[in-house]
């Protein structure tokens, strides 16, 4: 294993995770990716992960996207806000975003997020796009769970918790 990697115990985590998805959520240039690997690769359509993308519907936020060639796949134009928030009032599991910083960022800051699992590697890349950007509202986080694994690689689950309050001085 190479760096960056988690060990066996962070792997089994994140398969998990995608496991305990009712339906999935991308950005376009995310779902495009997983379109051309989990979901047309026949290794990665085999592995526990990829199991479970190609079973749970996927939805797709693109106003570009216009013919989708991953099996149950919506693509959601038009009012993005109330699309989403009818997808999370259906009754089940988890409607799950991975990767797609942009969809990310606009989640957040429309209170569209109800938890968040952030996976840190022990790396330091010089460049590369932001998860957060560097102007927005600013947003407290309650730790939900939190574990190191013995690479390093940490998982910390937090919830939204509204505008931070700031001491004073």
């Amino acid at each position: 294993m190479g760096p960056g990697e988690g060990d066996d115990e962070t792997r089994t985590f994140i398969t998990q995770t995608y496991q305990r998805a009712e339906a999935f959520l991308f950005g376009r240039r995310t779902y495009e990716l997983f379109a051309g690997s989990w979901g047309s690769i026949d290794q990665m359509r085999a592995h526990p992960i990829g199991v479970a993308l190609n079973e749970a519907p996927k939805y797709v936020a693109s106003t570009t996207l216009t013919a989708p060639r991953w099996e149950d796949t919506t693509v959601l134009r038009g009012d993005l806000a109330a699309a989403i928030s009818e997808l999370k009032a259906k009754p089940g599991g988890e409607l799950q975003v991975h990767g797609s910083g942009a969809l990310t960022r606009w989640l957040v800051e429309n209170d569209l997020v109800d938890e968040m699992t952030l996976i840190v590697i022990p790396v330091i890349l010089g460049q590369g796009a932001r998860l957060f950007p560097e102007t927005g509202p600013d947003l407290a986080l309650d730790l939900v769970e939190s574990r190191v694994d013995s690479k390093g690689v940490t998982i910390q689950v937090y919830r939204p918790a509204g505008r931070p309050q700031y001491a004073t001085a």
